[in-house]
């Protein structure tokens, strides 16, 4: 067993405290960008497209996940109190959120932009969303939050610092579980496209990073506990319901959805 009783700060500074959690999440974007940058030249896009990019990506991902936290989980509480939702500082992002979030954005993005169609976009962007999930999940097992069920697995976490009743109890770290099949899933998208990005029909990538992604959290679910009240006695929690969706637009890009002639 592993107890885990990690700081999620760093250090503070008066009223300024530096977590683990801010610095992975400002992370995602600094090296997201530059594997942006990387294909943008590639393909002859200009740098001021990325920088648009950059910040219709910021708003869609922050403003989605936060709405998909206080939508889809806790409505009743957020919409009694609006002002709460705008206390992002106090925890609380959906991932199902930021990828509705991302997706708004870019189209939003791809009608002002000659030569990037949504999906084209999309296709390049799932690459750097993928890393992106690494290292929020990450951060999210500094704060030991999203933590899963009991288990006597050898590899189990005693999550010192949970907000749980039972904080010694050995759990599932299923945040590492989703971090490191992220990383895989990065991986995969990033060489995928590096050798046939020319080749690959639009949405290909999309498709792609819709299943593996929300098939691992679909599973990955079975292990956790839930994130709320509600969700106790479902056969399949928020996260998995949601997941559902993602999953078949997915194989519907892969194998069902042609692009159109460019001609």
């Amino acid at each position: 067993m592993i107890t885990w009783d990690v700081n999620p700060e760093i250090f503070s500074l008066g009223p300024i405290h530096v977590r683990w959690y801010g610095l992975l999440f400002a992370a995602s974007f600094l090296v997201g960008f530059q594997i942006m940058h990387k294909i943008f030249m590639q393909e002859k896009k200009s740098e001021k497209d990325l920088n648009d990019l950059l910040w219709f990506m910021i708003i869609g991902t922050i403003v989605g996940a936060r709405l998909g936290h206080t939508l889809f989980y806790n409505p009743d509480y957020y919409l009694s109190h609006p002002l709460e939702i705008l206390k992002t500082w106090k925890g609380g992002l959906a991932s199902h959120g930021a990828a509705i979030g991302i997706a708004l954005s870019i189209y939003l993005y791809s009608k002002k932009k000659v030569g990037q169609s949504f999906l084209w976009v999309m296709d390049r962007v799932v690459i750097t969303v993928a890393l992106a999930g690494f290292f929020i999940r990450t951060g999210n097992l500094m704060n030991s939050e999203i933590i899963g069920k009991a288990t006597n697995v050898p590899w189990a976490f005693k999550f010192v610092n949970a907000y749980v009743s039972d904080p010694m109890t050995p759990r599932h770290p299923t945040q590492l579980y989703e971090a490191l099949s992220y990383l895989a899933i990065f991986v995969i998208l990033f060489f995928t496209y590096k050798k046939s990005y020319k080749k690959l029909k639009e949405g290909f990538l999309l498709g792609l990073f819709l299943v593996l992604i929300f098939s691992v959290r679909f599973i990955i679910e079975f292990f956790k506990e839930n994130q709320s009240a509600f969700e106790q006695g479902m056969v399949l929690n928020m996260g998995q319901l949601l997941s559902i969706p993602l999953i078949l637009w997915g194989l519907y890009l892969l194998f069902v959805h042609k692009p159109k002639s460019k001609n």
